[in-house]
């Protein structure tokens, strides 16, 4: 402690004028132990002024730092918490409460102590000490020395001193030979008087036998001064030489000093003049190039750019203050301005020349060929030409491109219009080529052996049906009639018109095959697949090619703007051959994508709709094509415009399909059964199985199941309800019958596919068609024994009225004659008979698909036994001991039921 003591006495106080008097190490009370002293201190200048600091170490560790202060006289209460237990806990009531902890009891009990003294000496407001030892204080200031601290200076708070050898033997001297000094201090004084007039007796007797001495020394003194006024002469008349020499040293000094400011300005001068020399100077190489160089070379498009960029280095250099005025700087710069319009012309011009020569050579490949012929080149494999040696020869400009872009942004926007209209007639050529084959493919004109190159472009029925699907709207404006001439036709006349649910005034789907779903599903899988490379293969090229980012943020730009652009918009966006800020490079790789590929979302929305015209069912198909395409390509790049294009084209295949849903309800709404014939399983039910199948197939693992489980919903509600709507119009087929046959064939539909989302439904099916079918067997029991029905009806109403059962026999109407008499029109042959007409009444009003009759039957037989059984327990209750029982027994009907399902 004594060296932290004299360390902060050093560091921190000795700097304030302070003197450190006791400290104590302590940390807050209640809190994690960050330990710090309080110092109490006085200053050295009057007044005094005593204070209660706190220090703590910096947080690194290496010294200490001064945190806070209180004044003394702002001390309230010392609060030392207990007075009799050891407690290293005090608190000093200031403004607010602080509480502390001490290291020991020892250092708490010393600094209180310190700031107990200081109080009673330089305070007059006392301070309150509570939970204090008494016995602590006392000994702090023992009795007879308050007078002394009170009245003292600040050296009486400091420790004893002890006196050193030389004083302690010069008091005892002094004691010595006055020992009486203790007993009569006057008799002391007295002597020490004396002797005290005695010595300054001495010293003046002394300084007068001085002052001979004191005469000599003062004659020496004035010939000192005669020998400086001397010395004076000599220095004023060497200072009057010297002032000539300084007033030609000043001279030379004044000339050195031009000298070296020529030299300074010199040095600069030639400095400047490197600089500009070394940095707007062009090599003549590099002159030639940019004038002559061959641009239809690898070596001379290399050596053209190394002196497109040396040219735009010269340019862009940061001239110093003033270099602009200069004539020889004014008449360089104008010299690379002209080299760089020369360039920038010549290599404009050059490359409008490749773009027309790479143009005009695809097109040859197709010169003297019809579209017929084209067609027939991809018909083995619907692909897209492939542009790559194109973009690979185009590529070999891309930095001569960057430096027109940084250098004329003008030209460099004019080749970006000329490369979109070449590019966009090129690709709408193949596009729809590539379409057309598409199309001819979709509908199968081509399977009775047809060749392409034998139809004419004019007169192919499929132009002529094609042709009605192409437009900018992307809308269907062909005649429906000849489509669906030309979709039966392709078929091979196996598809008839048909008024069932899914026509849509098209094909019926009903009849058509697995094959040609699956061969539809491959060509739009394949339309896609070709696609995709081609727009990204196109985009990567313009990125590359055109110097554009397609990584930066995206600006305000919409779709819709960038679709409406023509051959002036994207001189719209830019201002004076600079870019604005409004439009990102990335919105400028969209808007050429959309000139440039114009023709793809039309041509896709026909395909669309051809592919619903052909069958609807298709919807299901590319709804999981295309929603899988949008996701790939959205994971690439949400914005690009391969991902916007494509998401477009499924808004229409969703709608497609939410169409498909809804012709499908409303055509379940308008079904219409016949009077004559009975009604089976009713066509909606079946085409609800075949839809749930084939999109069980499609929709597995997909993107878009939800969208299915939504239309699977609907339709199935939509299914119970024309199924109770048919039920309740049928006159040739019993409500019952309808019902649970068609039910059945709902529950074994959804028991087969295991629809997760149908499964309530599914539940919903089953109990319909149980319910209905025990309904339908209690009404159709009744016609084999409705006279004995009738009879024990009556017996059942007499009890329900509250006549016991014993004397229903003393009824005029259902007396023991009564019941003899209708149970002898039902011996065991008629009970057959009325079994057999039963069984075929049955088997008229059952359809042969579901193959329900031996089930109905067998209900029929347990619920006839159940009768039989009950009507035994009425005669045995209501007629007791009159021996009357049936003509038949269990095992008669049981051999009934069993030989009249044998026989039929």
């Amino acid at each position: 402690m004594t060296a932290i003591k004299h360390a902060l006495q050093r560091d921190i106080f000795t700097p304030n004028d302070e003197r450190l008097l006791s400290i104590v190490n302590v940390c807050k009370a209640g809190k994690k132990k960050r330990n710090c002293f309080l110092c109490a201190t006085v200053t050295t200048e009057r007044p005094v002024q005593v204070n209660v600091v706190k220090v703590k170490k910096s947080d690194k560790g290496d010294f200490y730092k001064r945190q806070t202060a209180w004044a003394l006289r702002d001390l309230a209460v010392v609060d030392a918490k207990d007075a009799v237990k050891e407690n290293p806990e005090f608190d000093l009531h200031f403004d607010k409460v602080y509480k502390w902890v001490a290291s020991s009891t020892v250092e708490k009990n010393t600094f209180i102590s310190c700031i107990w003294k200081l109080n009673q000496r330089y305070l007059r407001k006392k301070i309150d000490f509570i939970n204090v030892s008494s016995q602590l204080l006392e000994e702090s200031v023992p009795s007879g020395e308050n007078q002394s601290v009170a009245g003292g200076d600040e050296e009486a708070v400091d420790e004893y001193q002890e006196l050193n050898a030389r004083e302690e033997q010069d008091i005892e001297i002094m004691m010595e030979g006055c020992e009486y000094a203790i007993s009569n201090a006057e008799a002391f004084a007295e002597k020490l008087s004396r002797e005290l007039q005695v010595l300054d007796g001495a010293n003046i007797q002394s300084i007068m036998a001085s002052e001979k001495q004191v005469n000599i020394l003062m004659k020496l003194l004035d010939e000192a001064l005669k020998e400086v006024d001397q010395i004076e002469l000599k220095l004023s008349s060497y200072e009057e030489m010297l002032q000539s020499v300084k007033e030609q040293m000043d001279q030379i000094s004044e000339s050195n000093h031009l000298i070296h400011l020529s030299n300074t300005n010199n040095v600069k001068l030639l400095s400047e003049i490197e600089f500009l020399v070394n940095h707007m100077d062009l090599a003549k190489g590099h002159i030639k190039a940019l004038q002559e160089g061959d641009l239809t070379s690898s070596r001379g498009i290399e050596a053209c750019t190394n002196a497109a960029d040396a040219l735009l280095q010269c340019m862009n250099v940061a001239l110093r203050p003033g270099h602009d005025m200069l004539h020889a700087v004014k008449q360089q710069q104008q010299r690379f301005s002209d080299l760089r319009e020369q360039f920038a012309r010549r290599l404009a011009s050059h490359l409008n020349s490749v773009f027309v020569q790479q143009f005009t050579l695809i097109l040859s490949l197709t010169k003297g060929h019809d579209q017929s012929s084209t067609l027939a080149q991809h018909s083995v494999e619907l692909t897209l030409p492939n542009h790559h040696p194109f973009h690979r020869d185009l590529l070999r400009y891309a930095k001569l491109m960057e430096w027109l872009k940084n250098t004329d942004y003008g030209k460099y926007e004019g080749l970006t219009k000329n490369y979109m209209d070449y590019l966009s007639r090129l690709y709408e050529r193949e596009i729809k080529d590539f379409f057309e084959v598409a199309k001819i493919k979709m509908t199968g004109t081509t399977r009775e052996g047809k060749k392409f190159a034998t139809l004419p472009r004019k007169e192919s029925a499929v132009k002529q049906e094609t042709e009605s699907l192409h437009g900018s709207s992307g809308k269907l404006t062909g005649s429906t009639s000849s489509l669906n001439k030309l979709s039966v036709q392709s078929s091979g006349n196996r598809r008839s018109q048909s008024s069932s649910l899914l026509d849509m005034g098209n094909m019926s789907a009903s009849d058509l095959d697995v094959a040609d779903r699956t061969k539809f599903d491959k060509i739009f899988e394949q339309v896609l697949s070709e696609l995709e490379p081609l727009c990204l293969a196109e985009q990567d090229f313009i990125s590359k090619f055109f110097k554009l980012q397609q990584h930066q943020s995206i600006s305000g730009t919409t779709t819709n703007e960038a679709e409406e652009m023509d051959g002036g918009a994207l001189s719209r966006s830019y201002n004076s051959g600079v870019p604005q800020t409004i439009s990102s490079e990335k919105d400028m790789i969209r808007q050429m994508m959309t000139k440039i590929f114009r023709c793809i979302e039309p041509e896709l929305n026909n395909l669309i709709a051809l592919g619903d015209k052909i069958d609807s069912f298709n919807s299901l198909y590319m709804l999981v094509k295309m929603s899988h395409h949008v996701w790939t390509a959205q994971n690439v790049d949400p914005a690009s415009f391969l991902s916007t294009t494509l998401g477009n084209v499924l808004v229409t295949v969703k709608r497609n399909f939410d169409k498909c849903i809804s012709n499908q309800m409303k055509q379940m709404d308008e079904v219409k059964i016949s009077k004559k014939s009975k009604v089976g399983i009713l066509p909606f039910v079946a085409e609800f199985e075949e839809f749930a199948a084939l999109a069980e197939s499609i929709f597995k693992n997909a993107e878009r199941r939800g969208d299915l489980d939504k239309a699977y919903i609907k339709l199935i509600r939509a299914v119970f309800v024309s199924v109770e709507k048919v039920a309740n119009e049928s006159q040739k087929t019993p409500r019952d019958v309808v019902m649970m046959e068609n039910f059945h064939h709902i529950f074994a539909t959804l028991s087969r596919l295991k629809i997760s989302c149908l499964e309530a439904e599914k539940k919903e099916a089953k109990q319909k068609y149980t319910d209905h079918l025990q309904s339908y067997v209690i009404y159709s029991l009744g016609q084999p024994l409705e006279k004995l029905n009738h009879f024990f009806e009556g017996v059942e109403a007499r009890v329900a009225q509250g006549i016991r059962e014993e004397e229903v026999s003393y009824q005029l109407a259902f007396n023991k004659q009564e019941l003899r008499k209708v149970i002898k029109e039902y011996p065991g042959k008629e009970v057959k008979k009325g079994l057999d007409n039963l069984y075929k009444k049955v088997d008229k009003h059952l359809c042969e698909e579901e193959n329900l009759l031996q089930v109905v039957w067998h209900s029929m037989q347990d619920e006839f036994i159940r009768q039989y059984k009950h009507f035994e327990g009425l005669i045995a209750r209501c007629y007791p001991g009159s021996g009357i029982t049936m003509e038949f027994t269990i095992q008669d009907i049981l051999d009934y039921c069993s030989s009249i399902a044998q026989s039929h």
